[in-house]
């Protein structure tokens, strides 16, 4: 019989990886910038390229953490935590949103949909790392 194995939030189950994010990003080179700073923090990542694709990798792979642009085709990144907080797999996921909007509106809409934390870009990495560190570190 083979132990299961966790790729990310199920605490049931315990794994000797590092924590699995998913990072959904348009932008290649925000998208790199963001695989860079949380792969050499420890991380293991997985992409997307627009909302769908992060929908389905995320109820798929049940990564421990996403980090999400807010202005993705096909499906935003508002609409897209709306949709991860109804699945029961990915209810309790953090979410990090980032965006190059500034007006407290669409930072407060992040919230409402189900964000837990939001960077405005430009952002730097190491901010980046410790927002992923400090909300894993909670769960």
């Amino acid at each position: 019989m083979t132990a299961p194995t966790n790729t990310g939030t199920d605490p049931l189950v315990e794994t000797d990886q590092p924590p699995l994010v998913l990072a959904a990003e348009d932008d290649e080179i925000v998208l790199g910038l963001v695989v860079y700073r949380l792969e050499h923090s420890g991380y293991r990542v997985i992409t997307a390229r627009d909302g769908e694709e992060a929908l389905q990798l995320a109820l798929a792979e049940r990564p421990a953490l996403a980090v999400l642009d807010v202005m993705m085709p096909k499906l935003d990144g508002i609409e897209l935590t709306r949709r991860l907080r109804r699945h029961e797999e990915t209810r309790a996921m953090p979410i990090i949103l980032l965006t190059a909007r500034v007006q407290e509106a669409d930072v407060d809409r992040g919230f409402e949909a189900g964000a837990d934390d939001y960077l405005r870009k430009p952002f730097s990495p190491q901010e980046l790392k410790s927002r992923v560190h400090a909300l894993l570190g909670r769960r």
